[in-house]
């Protein structure tokens, strides 16, 4: 047996107890976990439709491969094991091997966060001096992406969010040209007027009013690439909102798994190159109850757990 954040029943919280450890087979890895991650996509996943119980949380996470190497694995761990326990087993062509002078955080926040962010904004072709919006800015995603739009050709990037406090801390590190707080009696005009002559790119994080807002702050020739419904999967479009624009909604891991590593490998680099940041926030293994805890509050941070040290 082992130790694991295991999640006994639908609706109910993790809890640590032991688990039975995973047995090797034909076409997976077994891992011993230094490190798990933690994000908002593990919370709404643990309890979806043809989950079975009891199971671990799956999360993502660095740790040790029979021969030694020091590995990444995404939210792919073959059920009911995940990253949140001593051991898991991982299907092997979502196994990573991590750089050495890459250290866990770092891997473990490009894994799915980092892509997520990365992989939308190249699609979206963004051309030197445009502006670029990027909406649920405060969450780890949103503060690597608004970074990358930057880096891919940006003149002016600007962050919103609900929490004002979390945007202005972006704006004073120097992440975001300008910020907007959500949640206004009218999001849009607070979106037009930090817009210039309109938004040429609008990564949408949330999904719900802020995206319906966000498309009457755009210009002519926007791409519009919604990643999240956090804030909500129907809305009511007025069609001339979206007149000479483009929406999409970009999946990011339903990519080949050659794809997925190749980018995160790229952004690796990116950071090296450009000393990308985001707010992290550690826990030790035998404090989960705290670590999920804070990530159902939305932490504006990457949360991971150590078994180590």
């Amino acid at each position: 047996m082992m130790r694991a954040a295991v999640i006994t029943e639908r609706g109910l919280a993790p809890a640590l107890q032991e688990f039975p450890v995973p047995q090797a087979r034909e076409g997976a890895t077994l891992i011993k976990v230094d490190t798990a991650g933690l994000g908002g996509w593990d919370v709404l996943g643990a309890y979806r439709l043809g989950v079975q119980f009891p199971c671990v949380i799956r999360g993502e996470g660095v740790g040790r491969a029979p021969d030694g190497r020091r590995v990444y694995f995404g939210e792919r761990s073959v059920a009911p094991f995940g990253a949140w326990a001593e051991h898991t087993l991982v299907t092997t062509e979502e196994v990573w091997d991590v750089p050495d002078d890459v250290d866990d955080v770092l891997a473990i926040t490009m894994g799915i966060a980092g892509t997520g962010a990365l992989l939308p904004l190249e699609q979206a072709g963004i051309k030197h001096g445009e502006n670029v919006l990027i909406l649920g800015a405060t969450g780890t995603l949103g503060q690597i992406a608004l970074q990358l739009a930057r880096i891919l050709g940006a003149s002016r990037v600007v962050g919103a969010a609900r929490d004002a406090a979390a945007l202005e801390r972006l704006r004073t590190r120097g992440l975001a040209d300008a910020v907007v707080a959500l949640g206004s009696d009218d999001d849009a005009a607070a979106l037009k007027a930090v817009a210039g002559e309109g938004f040429d790119v609008v990564l949408d994080g949330v999904c719900g009013p802020p995206l319906l807002a966000a498309l009457k702050a755009t210009r002519w020739g926007a791409r519009i690439l919604t990643i999240g419904t956090g804030a909500g999967r129907d809305i009511q479009l007025n069609i001339a909102d979206l007149l000479f624009r483009t929406l999409s909604c970009v999946g990011t891991g339903q990519r080949s798994p050659s794809d997925r590593e190749a980018t995160w490998r790229r952004l690796l680099q990116l950071t090296r190159e450009h000393q990308i940041t985001f707010d992290h926030v550690g826990y030790r293994f035998d404090q989960m109850p705290a670590a999920w805890a804070a990530q159902v509050a939305g932490p504006h941070a990457k949360i991971t757990a150590s078994f180590v040290g």
